[in-house]
């Protein structure tokens, strides 16, 4: 009896052991959880869009032994990035040997496109938390902005159409952009900035940079408005613009005579009337003509009517030109060319003008022929006898 109660007894001092063991170690465990701190000297800045905030926090153990604690960070904020490092490394679990601290790297960046305002985080390790605030001191925007100054412009389709533009950048980072047209078929159509023609362009944080577009249209486009929509792209944005080139036609004309022929001949001293066509062979209208010349030494050129006021798309004008040759012009082939002009086009015909004899030198050497045979014959009568 007596031995069945000393184990008896025995059985219960175990038990009472273990169970005071599980306590001991329940409130050894529970100590040394609260009795890490979470610290850092700043727990409230203002920042801009886009700039990096660098916390540096010290998780502290005031407890009597080594304590370890997993690390989380929380926010209701949308489109904040944040890392924890230490070491240079990213880390997610911490521990502290008792009496020691170590030291968390915090960054957090905030977001480009954001609104101004007042935004709270929490760093959490186990129990142990710490408040922090963000004050974003300026309303953030994240785009590019492409605007052009006129982005219609008319012209006849031998123009050049030049636009100006101005590309801003309204992020906080330097953008490169690349540029891009989208217009018809054969369209040239260039991107320059600072004087050089470019694909692309870098421009510095909210920074602007001033862009000319060149427009060049092909040679047989047809009347008509016509609109290129223009892009700046960069890798994190980009900007459209629509410009517009309204073409009113294309100018060309023909110059010839009145039968196509470009050969005439005149008399030395003489003049010799010639009937010449200006033909608007484009689809806008000719507007004030005038009429020139360029023809050998001392000839003359004159046109009646020198000037005409317009000629109509498909419609043609004659004026009357008057070549006058010089006195002393030898008998040969000469070239005369007249040129007819307008604001936007002009065109030329080379006339091959052949000089003749005169008459009267004709019968001059006639009579010269005519005195040689005479003096011959007298020259025989006069010796031939002797």
């Amino acid at each position: 009896m007596a031995l069945r109660y000393q184990k008896w007894l025995a059985m219960l001092l175990i038990g009472v052991i273990t169970l005071m063991g599980g306590t001991f170690t329940s409130v050894s465990k529970a100590e040394a959880q609260g009795s890490l701190e979470l610290y850092t000297p700043y727990l409230e800045w203002s920042a801009a869009p886009g700039e990096t905030i660098s916390y540096s926090i010290d998780l502290i153990n005031n407890g009597s032994s080594t304590a370890s604690a997993s690390l989380s960070f929380e926010t209701a904020a949308k489109g904040w990035d944040y890392s924890l490092t230490a070491g240079g490394r990213d880390i997610t679990k911490v521990a502290v040997k008792k009496g020691e601290a170590q030291t968390i790297n915090l960054q957090l960046h905030v977001p480009l496109e954001i609104n101004k305002g007042r935004y709270t985080f929490t760093l959490r390790a186990d129990n142990s938390s710490l408040p922090l605030v963000v004050n974003v001191s300026e309303q953030g925007t994240f785009k590019t902005e492409l605007s052009v100054d006129q982005a219609n412009m008319e012209g006849h389709a031998d123009s050049t159409f030049t636009y100006s533009a101005v590309l801003r950048n309204r992020t906080n980072q330097q953008q490169t952009y690349a540029f891009s047209a989208q217009a018809d078929s054969g369209f040239d159509v260039r991107f320059k900035a600072d004087g050089n023609s470019v694909t692309s362009v870098e421009v510095e944080p909210n920074a602007e940079k001033s862009i000319t577009i060149e427009v060049k249209p092909p040679e047989k486009v047809e009347a008509g408005s016509y609109s290129i929509p223009i892009a700046a792209t960069s890798k994190d944005t980009n900007a459209t613009a629509k410009i517009e080139a309204v073409i009113t036609g294309s100018y060309d004309m023909m110059l010839t005579t009145s039968d196509d022929r470009l050969s005439t001949d005149v008399k030395a001293g003489s003049e010799r009337k010639l009937t010449m066509v200006v033909h608007n062979t484009g689809s806008a209208e000719l507007q004030d003509l005038s009429f020139s010349a360029n023809a050998p030494t001392d000839w003359e050129v004159s046109f009646e009517p020198s000037t005409v006021s317009s000629i109509a798309p498909g419609e043609s004008k004659s004026v009357q030109a008057t070549i006058k040759s010089s006195g002393k012009s030898l008998p040969g082939d000469y070239v005369v060319s007249m040129t007819s002009s307008s604001a936007n086009k002009s065109a030329s015909a080379d006339l091959r003008v052949t000089v003749k004899s005169s008459v009267l030198w004709g019968w001059i050497g006639v009579l010269i022929i005519l005195a040689v045979f005479a003096g011959i014959y007298y020259l025989f009568r006069k010796f031939g006898r002797r």
